[in-house]
């Protein structure tokens, strides 16, 4: 996928099906919770996808709290296809690893 900035519309179509994440600060995020114990294997998945896609996200973790934050360097830290496909494999890892999102 080519690093070129979604527009306004494009991403707001995007986060119609990211319904976890939100924009924060110019970058795509979401936190999720999941037990401590869950964390360590969530955060090995997620290195192993990001290095796959060789596209990483801004990492927090903080007692049973993983954080996300997406956007492309190469596109001069905009948002674009390559975080909101992260995104979605994100949501997938951290549901696959009993996390759920932390809002609401």
């Amino acid at each position: 996928m080519a690093a070129t900035p979604l527009s306004d519309t494009e991403l707001d179509q995007a986060l119609t099906g990211l319904p976890d994440w939100s924009v924060q600060d110019g970058k795509l995020t979401a936190t999720f919770k999941a037990d401590r114990s869950a964390v360590p294997a969530l955060y090995a998945a997620v290195a192993a996808a990001e290095d796959e896609a060789n596209h990483h996200a801004e990492v927090t973790v903080l007692y049973g709290t993983i954080g996300f934050a997406l956007n492309t360097h190469d596109a001069g830290d905009a948002i674009t296809a390559l975080d909101t496909a992260m995104a979605a494999r994100l949501t997938t890892l951290a549901t696959e690893h009993g996390a759920r999102p932390a809002h609401g």
